[in-house]
C-alpha cells in the first residue's frame, strides 16, 4: 500500500497530501487555480468508507466540483455503483474502474485504498465536500471574470448593454452552478423526460403554473417552465385582465412567486384590480371613499390579512428596458424561486439603444423574453396589442396574424391567447361573455374557451360546466 504523508497546505487543514501530475497552472488562469487535493481525497475516501457519506456529498457537490481528473472519474465510478444500489468499496470500485478501462489512469487499486487509509472517519466527509465544492466556486468566478474582460476587450462595434447582459447571464449561470453544455445524448434526456412523466402520474411534481381557469388548464396542463405565452386583443378587450388573473391565482392561490411588470398601470392601480378581483368589491366603489361601508371595510381588513405575505410582486418602473427586466428576473429567481413572469405590456418596451425600425425592436424583445422563460425556466406572460384588423372582419374574431408590429412574437410564442368579447361591439351580442381564442398551441391542439368577463370586478372567471354558448 502506498505511504502517506501529512503536512500543512496553503489553508491550514490537517489532511493528507496529494501529489498528482497534473500541470501546476491553466492557461485560463495563467497560475493555479484555487482547489485542495488534500479534501479531495479525503471526500472520496469517506465515500468509499461509507454509503451514507456518499448520499450525503452527492447532494452537496457535482463531478466537475474536482479539480483533479482522476478524482472525477473515481467520483463518478462510485456514484454509478451508489446510484445502482450497488455495495461501494475500495475493491469493487476498482473493478468497476477496470471495467471501464480507467483503473490505471487513477494510479491503480493501490491509490484507491491510500484514499481510504487517508481518513480516520467518514463522519467528516461533508467537511471536506463543503471545501471542495467552495475552490469550484472560486474558479467559477474566476472563469466568468476572465470571459466578461474578454468580451469587454472583444466588444469593437457592440452595444454596450448587450455586452452587460451577457455579462450578467454569465455571473447568473455560475452562481446557480449550472454548466452549459453544447449537447447531450439522446438517451439520457428521453429517461428523464420519462421520470418526469412517472413523478406527474404520481403527484410528485406539479403540472405547470395553474391559470385559476378550468379549461385552459386541462387542456395546457398548467404554464409550462421555459415557454413564452401571448396574451393579445385589441385596446379595452380584456388582455390585462387575464394576465393579471394568472398573475393573481399563481401567487395567490397557487403560492408560486409571480411578478408583474406593469408599464402600462400603475402599482395603485393594478393593486385596485386585484382587490376587485379577489373581494368582489366593484373596481369603481374603490375609487369612491364614500362607497366603501362598514361591511367593505371588514372585508377589505380581511383580504389584507391573508395578502401580507403573498409572493407577488409588482414593478411599475417607467421606461422599463429589457435589460433592467431581465435583471429584476434573475435576482427574485435566485432569492425568491421566482416561477411566473408577466408584462403588461411588449410594445410599451424600451430598448434604450438606436434601432433601424419599431417592428425590429418589438422582434428583438419577442426573441429576448423566449430566451430569458428558458434561462430561468419559467412561464414568461407578454401582454400584446393586436392590429386593427378584427375590426375590418364581419364577425370581429381576432387572427393570429393580427398581432401588431411583429411576425416574430407569432413565431418565439409557444402558446398565444386571443381575447375577444363580442359585446364589446354589440351589447346585445352575448353579453358577459368573452371567447379566449388559443390561435397558437406548440405542444397541444388549439382550442377557445368560454370565459365570464366580469368587468366591473376586473376578472374572468369559468362558465358552469354545462353552459352553452349564446344560452
Amino acid at each position: 500500500m502506498a505511504e502517506q504523508t501529512f503536512e500543512r497546505n496553503e489553508r491550514g487543514d490537517g489532511v493528507p497530501s496529494a501529489h498528482n501530475g497534473r500541470s501546476d497552472r491553466d492557461p485560463i488562469f495563467d497560475r493555479v487555480p484555487p482547489h485542495d487535493d488534500n479534501a479531495e481525497m479525503a471526500v472520496l475516501g469517506g465515500m468509499l468508507m461509507s454509503k451514507d457519506a456518499i448520499g450525503e456529498v452527492s447532494q452537496m457537490i457535482d463531478v466537475t466540483d474536482f479539480y483533479q481528473p482522476k478524482h472525477q472519474t473515481v467520483y463518478e465510478a462510485i456514484i454509478t455503483l451508489f446510484s445502482a444500489s450497488q455495495p461501494v468499496d475500495a475493491v469493487i470500485v476498482a473493478n468497476e474502474l477496470l471495467k471501464e478501462g480507467n483503473l490505471e489512469k487513477v494510479g491503480g487499486a493501490d491509490y484507491l485504498h491510500s484514499l481510504v487509509a487517508s481518513v480516520p472517519t467518514a463522519a467528516n466527509a461533508t467537511y471536506y465536500a463543503d471545501i471542495v465544492h467552495q475552490r469550484a466556486i472560486l474558479r467559477n468566478v474566476i472563469a466568468a471574470g476572465t470571459k466578461i474582460a474578454q468580451m469587454g476587450y472583444s466588444a469593437e462595434g457592440s452595444q454596450a448593454e448587450d455586452i452587460v447582459n451577457l455579462a450578467q447571464a454569465e455571473v447568473y449561470e455560475m452562481s446557480v452552478g449550472k454548466v452549459r453544455q453544447d449537447y447531450e445524448a439522446i438517451g439520457p434526456v428521453v429517461e428523464e423526460t420519462l421520470n418526469q412523466l412517472d413523478a406527474l402520474q404520481n403527484g410528485l411534481i406539479q403540472k405547470g403554473v395553474p391559470t385559476g381557469f378550468r379549461d385552459i388548464d386541462d387542456v395546457t396542463q398548467g404554464l409550462q417552465p421555459g415557454q413564452m405565452i401571448v396574451v393579445a386583443g385589441r385596446p379595452a378587450m380584456g388582455k390585462s385582465t387575464l394576465g393579471i388573473d394568472f398573475a393573481r391565482h399563481a401567487a395567490l392561490h397557487a403560492n408560486m412567486t409571480t411578478v408583474v411588470f406593469s408599464l402600462e398601470m400603475s402599482k395603485n392601480e393594478l393593486a385596485q384590480r386585484i382587490i376587485a378581483a379577489e373581494t368582489n368589491i366593484p373596481l369603481g366603489a374603490l375609487r369612491r371613499a364614500d362607497e366603501i361601508t362598514p361591511e367593505r371595510w371588514n372585508t377589505l381588513n380581511n383580504f389584507w390579512g391573508k395578502l401580507a405575505n403573498a409572493p407577488l410582486f409588482i414593478d411599475d418602473s417607467p421606461n422599463m428596458s429589457l435589460m433592467e427586466i431581465r435583471a429584476k428576473c434573475r435576482r427574485l429567481k435566485q432569492t425568491n424561486d421566482l416561477k411566473l413572469v408577466v408584462i403588461d405590456y411588449l410594445q410599451l418596451m424600451s430598448s434604450g439603444k438606436a434601432v433601424e425600425s419599431r417592428q425590429q425592436e418589438v422582434s428583438e424583445f419577442s426573441r429576448a423574453l423566449k430566451l430569458l422563460a428558458k434561462e430561468l425556466e419559467v412561464p414568461v406572460v407578454a401582454l400584446s396589442q393586436l392590429n386593427r384588423g378584427p375590426e375590418m372582419r364581419n364577425d370581429k374574431k381576432p387572427q393570429l396574424s393580427d398581432l401588431r408590429e411583429s411576425g416574430s412574437i407569432e413565431q418565439d410564442a409557444d402558446v398565444v391567447f386571443l381575447v375577444h368579447r363580442p359585446d364589446f361591439y354589440d351589447k346585445e351580442d352575448r353579453p358577459g361573455e368573452a371567447d379566449i381564442i388559443m390561435a397558437k398551441h406548440r405542444n397541444g391542439p388549439t382550442e377557445t374557451f368560454g370565459l365570464a368577463f366580469l368587468g366591473a370586478n376586473s376578472r374572468f372567471q369559468d362558465m358552469p360546466q354545462d353552459f352553452q354558448q349564446g344560452v
